[in-house]
């Protein structure tokens, strides 16, 4: 299959009317980034709009654009989430709080910009009709890109990352019974966008190899924890992977060449090669020995999902379409761009070879894990739980130490992930393999960095909500529960005149600090009270081991050991721009 231009004759809607990323912070060279000769960056060159900037891709295209003199407007639903990116204090970044389901936010941004990288998706666990959520988005944007005729000299050009399509299929995605919903629903995003008067480019991409990308991760896990893999007989379809390096340079290409305008292009890497061969080429570069692989024909794509999720972090909601993508026979049908925009394309060993670099040294800059915003429960955003329709549970408990915030706060931020939870490690751990068999993440997505946190930071089977380095921690369950659960870690430094012994506290010169810890849950009919009081008391235990476990790893003296909180309930209202919607996700 190949298709030259963005295909023109979409039906109209009715709904329509009328840098390298670890170095625009001041980092060290990407150890992903590939060699590839570009603009100078000593000149500003005009203003971009990056949607999804919060995702695996777009996180690491906007420091790229940086980089290359690009002003960069960085859209995000909630724009703490990107507050604590190193490239995010640049003077040529401004992060645009919006929605691609909110003309009047995605019209602002795109006022006066020169072009639009269009890197939303949709297919998450929180989405159940992901297409459908596609679809909206898509034609969002182009009613906003309509509505911006007239009030600037030229629209800005829209370059939209999509996926590579099966051989026998038409740039629309059809053609052939056995192309995937996933698939079929990201070409159906590039004709929508055709739709405006807005200069379009694709880019139809396959698997995207590079650290914390989710083909990796499904391929890491399955290999590190496999020797022996009994798989679908899709491992020996062929693929053609391309580095996240090489995806990042062709979008950012682009601008630079303005013949790319109102054209579609495939994008692989140098390799078409099976799934069995990428296995081989991870273990070979992970320093394993080759895999013992079964293919039987009895793995149903439901079947598929389920086992790929027992084995790899990625949920059931997520790995039904991919497998369903995996099935097909994704390699380019044409080349053109390898000669407009010439690069070093990474052979997949090379491209593995750096994504472990990436994990070994824990500088991962995004991952498919932390893209998007979490969906937040009305209740937290606003405050009001009995209006939200139920009655908010809490359990906290607190410890004071003879200690400075920042002493108490170091580890309460490496917390999880290999560090662990401090206590009853091993019930943390039988939580999370219930968790898994029941279709919840478990412990297995781990954390970005052993050291920080971001807001949006996946964190084991937590989301992190709010991170206020020295001060807040909050969290957000994202395991199986019959309703919904926050907990909250609280830094909070004491008066001298305080020290007064209390309940059993010895008293000390100096500063003092008490951490607090504290659960909240709103239960979902009487499932979710029978969980909550059942638990109630172990809570009691794990908390108060947790804090003096805590309390052990800061080397401080314990003032008064953990005790129990009185009801707190000013949380809320303290989470900065949470949204309780749900949208589409960044890619």
């Amino acid at each position: 299959m190949v298709a030259h231009a963005v295909p023109p004759h979409a039906t109209p809607h009715p709904d329509i009317a009328a840098a390298s990323p670890g170095n625009a912070g001041g980092g060290l060279p990407d150890p992903e980034l590939a060699d590839a000769a570009h603009p100078s960056p000593s000149r500003v060159r005009g203003t971009v709009l990056v949607t999804g900037a919060t995702g695996y891709v777009g996180g690491r295209l906007a420091p790229l654009l940086l980089e290359r003199g690009w002003n960069v407007r960085a859209l995000a639903r909630n724009p703490a989430k990107l507050a604590g990116r190193p490239w995010a204090a640049h003077p040529r970044c401004t992060i645009v709080p919006g929605d691609v389901l909110d003309e009047a936010s995605l019209r602002e941004a795109m006022r006066g910009c020169d072009a639009v990288f269009y890197l939303v998706h949709s297919m998450n666990p929180a989405v159940a009709a992901f297409a459908d959520a596609d679809r909206k988005a898509a034609y969002c944007m182009v009613r906003t890109l309509q509505a911006l005729r007239g009030t600037q000299t030229a629209l800005p050009r829209v370059i939209y990352l999509s996926g590579l399509l099966p051989p026998e299929t038409d740039a629309g995605g059809h053609g052939a019974s056995r192309v995937s919903e996933h698939l079929r629903s990201r070409a159906e995003v590039g004709e929508i966008l055709a739709l405006s008067d807005a200069p379009l480019t694709v880019l139809r991409a396959a698997q995207i190899i590079g650290s914390g990308s989710a083909s990796f991760e499904i391929i890491r896990y399955l290999v590190d924890r496999l020797p022996v893999m009994i798989t679908p007989r899709w491992v020996h379809m062929q693929c053609q992977p391309i580095a996240i390096s090489n995806v990042l340079e062709y979008l950012a290409g682009c601008l630079d060449h303005p013949e790319t305008a109102g054209q579609a292009y495939d994008i692989g890497g140098p390799d078409v090669l099976s799934y069995r061969e990428l296995f081989d080429i991870y273990a070979r570069e992970a320093g394993l020995r080759r895999r013992l692989i079964i293919p039987v024909p009895l793995l149903t794509p439901e079947l598929s999902a389920h086992w790929l999720h027992l084995v790899t972090p990625v949920p059931v909601a997520l790995a039904r379409p991919l497998i369903h993508g995996l099935r097909q026979r994704v390699v380019c049908g044409e080349t053109r761009i390898r000669d407009i925009i010439p690069q070093d394309l990474l052979p997949c060993a090379e491209a593995i070879r750096r994504a472990l670099d990436r994990l070994r040294t824990h500088a991962v800059p995004t991952r498919w894990a932390d893209a998007g915003s979490p969906a937040v429960p009305e209740w937290v955003a606003c405050g009001d739980a009995d209006y939200a329709g139920g009655h908010l549970l809490g359990d906290g408990w607190g410890v004071r130490l003879a200690a400075t915030p920042d002493d108490v706060w170091k580890p309460v931020e490496r917390i999880g992930g290999d560090t662990g939870w401090y206590q009853d490690d091993a019930l943390w751990r039988l939580r999370g393999l219930v968790d898994t068999l029941v279709g919840g993440p478990g412990l297995r997505r781990g954390r970005r960095d052993p050291e920080t946190l971001r807001t949006g930071d996946a964190l084991d089977f937590w989301r992190v909500l709010d991170v206020q380095p020295g001060k807040r921690l909050l969290l957000l369950a994202e395991m199986k529960v019959p309703g919904d659960a926050l907990l909250e870690f609280m830094v909070r430094p004491v008066a001298e005149a305080a020290h007064a012994p209390a309940d059993g506290a010895t008293s000390a010169d100096g500063p003092a600090t008490e951490l607090w810890m504290q659960s909240w849950f709103l239960p979902r009919g009487l499932a979710g009270l029978a969980y909550w009081y059942a638990l109630l008391p172990v809570h009691g235990r794990i908390f108060r081991g947790m804090l003096a476990a805590i309390a052990a790893a800061t080397g401080k003296p314990v003032l008064r050991p953990p005790f129990r909180l009185p009801p707190q309930r000013n949380f809320a209202c303290a989470l900065p721009g949470a949204p309780a919607a749900k949208s589409p996700s960044a890619s």
